[in-house]
C-alpha cells in the first residue's frame, strides 16, 4: 500500500509530492481519475484541471471515470494508479459504497496499490469522516461515517488555514473527545508506505486528541503519529 493523503494543495503548492508520486508508478500504465466528490457538471473541468496537474511532472496517461457504476467496472489492476479528487467528502463516499467500490478500492489497496487522495479524497483514508463536516456539510444525510482507516485511528481534515481553524475549532475539540484527528495544512502530503508513515511539506499541522489541540512542527511527524 502506498498512499499520498494531501491537504487540499494542488500545483506548486505539493510539487515534490507529485514527483515522488510520479517516480513511484509505473508510467507506462494510466492514472485512474475519480473525480466523484464533485457534482457530475464539473466533470469536464475536472478533467482540464488534472490534465494541468499531471503535467507538472511529465505524466499524461490517464483516464477519469464519471460514475460509480463506471468505475465499478475498471480493473484497478490495469492502472498505475488512484487520483480521488476533492469536493465533498460525504458525496465522495457514498459514491464509493455503491457497486461494492469501498471493497474493491480497499482489496486494491491491500495488493500494494498506489493512491493519491486530495482533499476529501485524502479525508476518507482516516477513521472517519465526520472531523469535515462544517467545512462539506451532510446533504444527503450519510450515516456510516467510516473511512478506510490507514493512518492509525486518525481521521483527517484539510485545508488548515487560519479562517478554516477558528471555524471548526470548537466543533474539533468536541469531534475529538472520541475521534483523534490530524488537520493538514494545503501544502502538506502524508506518505504512507505500506507501515512506514511520512510527511511531504514543511508547514505547521494540528492534532486534535481528547477535546485538546496542539501546533506540531513538520519534523517531528513521526513522533507524533503514534
Amino acid at each position: 500500500m502506498k498512499l499520498f493523503l494531501c491537504g487540499g494543495g494542488s500545483g506548486k503548492q505539493i510539487l515534490s509530492a507529485l514527483y515522488k508520486f510520479s517516480n513511484t508508478i509505473n508510467n507506462e500504465k494510466p492514472i485512474l481519475y475519480i473525480p466523484l466528490a464533485m457534482e457530475s457538471k464539473n466533470y469536464d473541468s475536472c478533467y482540464t484541471w488534472f490534465k494541468n496537474e499531471i503535467k507538472n511532472v511529465n505524466l499524461t496517461k490517464f483516464e477519469m471515470v464519471r460514475s460509480s457504476y463506471e468505475l465499478s467496472q475498471k480493473s484497478l489492476d490495469e492502472y498505475s494508479a488512484l487520483f480521488i479528487g476533492g469536493g465533498n467528502t460525504y458525496n465522495l463516499l457514498n459514491q464509493l459504497n455503491q457497486y461494492d467500490n469501498y471493497n474493491k478500492i480497499q482489496t486494491y489497496l491491500k495488493k500494494d496499490g498506489i493512491v493519491f487522495g486530495a482533499s476529501a479524497g485524502a479525508i476518507i483514508f482516516g477513521k472517519d469522516i465526520d472531523g469535515c463536516l462544517l467545512d462539506d456539510e451532510n446533504k444527503l444525510g450519510l450515516e456510516n461515517t467510516k473511512g478506510f482507516n490507514c493512518l492509525k485511528d486518525y481521521s483527517i481534515l484539510c485545508h488548515l488555514k487560519t479562517k478554516n481553524f477558528n471555524k471548526n475549532l470548537k466543533y474539533l475539540q468536541k469531534y475529538s473527545i472520541r475521534n483523534k484527528l490530524i488537520y493538514l495544512p494545503e501544502e502538506n502530503v502524508i506518505y504512507i508506505n505500506n507501515k512506514k508513515i511520512s510527511i511531504i511539506g514543511t508547514k505547521k499541522y494540528v492534532i486534535f486528541k481528547n477535546g485538546k489541540y496542539e501546533f506540531h512542527n513538520f519534523a517531528n511527524f513521526k513522533k507524533d503519529i503514534v
